[in-house]
C-alpha cells in the first residue's frame, strides 16, 4: 500500500464511517472517527438564531484538536484511515454561515489548517439525495440517535456543496466512488474490488463504479 494515510469523505448517509471501519480492519490500520457529538447541532437543524456558528466552530475547533493529538503522536507508524478530511469544514461553513460569520470562521481556519497533516489520498463516496436520504431513513430506523436527522432540502443543498468541492478538488489524489448501486458497508466483495482501485492509485483523480 502506497498511501499510509487514507481520508474517506463524502455527505452525510453516504456511509464514510462504515466503509472506513472495514478498511481499517482488513488493513489493519489505525482508524480515525470524526468526534459526532455537537451540544449545538440541535439547536442548528431547529433554525435557531446563532446556533450555526456555534456548531460550525464546535466542529472546526474539534476536528482540529483530534488532527493535533494524531499529529503529535505517531500517526504514519502504520496504515491510517479516517472517515473525514479537514477540509470538509469548509463545505458546511459556506453552506451554513452568513457573510459576517463567515468572516469570523474564515479568520479562524486559516490560523488552524496550517497544523493539519494531509492525508496521502482521499476517497470521496457518491451518491444521489435520494439515495441519501433513503439511507438516512434505514439507519433511523435500526438505531436510536438524539441528534435529528438533517431535512431533505439541506441533505440536497449539502450534496451539491460536496459535487462542486471534489470536481475542483486537486490537493492530494483522489478516488471518487459512485456508491449508489452498492452498500460497501456490507459487501466483501466490493470492499476488496475498491481495495484493489487504492492499491493502483497514482496522482490525479479516478472515477470508480464497484461492482454489484
Amino acid at each position: 500500500m502506497s498511501f499510509q494515510y487514507i481520508a474517506i469523505e463524502g455527505p452525510i448517509g453516504v456511509g464514510k464511517t462504515s466503509l472506513a471501519e472495514r478498511l481499517a480492519t482488513r488493513l489493519d490500520a489505525a482508524l480515525v472517527l470524526e468526534e459526532a457529538d455537537n451540544p449545538f447541532l440541535a439547536d442548528f437543524y431547529a433554525g435557531r438564531a446563532g446556533a450555526a456558528l456555534q456548531a460550525q466552530l464546535f466542529y472546526l475547533l474539534s476536528r482540529h484538536r483530534q488532527q493535533l493529538t494524531l499529529r503529535q503522536g505517531d500517526l504514519f507508524a502504520q496504515a491510517t484511515i479516517s472517515d473525514y478530511v479537514f477540509d470538509r469544514d469548509k463545505i458546511f461553513a459556506y453552506l451554513n454561515l452568513d457573510d459576517n460569520e463567515l468572516f469570523i470562521y474564515q479568520r479562524l481556519y486559516d490560523l488552524l489548517v496550517r497544523d493539519v497533516p494531509p492525508p496521502d489520498l482521499v476517497v470521496y463516496l457518491q451518491a444521489p439525495t435520494d439515495v441519501l436520504i433513503r439511507r438516512l431513513r434505514d439507519r433511523s430506523r435500526e438505531q436510536e440517535s438524539p441528534e435529528p436527522p438533517p431535512k431533505a432540502d439541506y441533505l440536497r443543498e449539502l450534496n451539491e456543496a460536496y459535487q462542486h468541492f471534489f470536481f475542483h478538488y486537486a490537493a492530494t489524489p483522489l478516488l471518487v466512488v459512485e456508491t449508489s448501486q452498492v452498500d460497501l458497508s456490507a459487501s466483501d466483495a466490493a470492499v476488496d474490488d475498491l481495495l484493489r482501485q487504492i492499491r493502483t492509485m497514482n496522482r490525479g483523480t479516478r472515477y470508480y463504479v464497484p461492482r454489484t
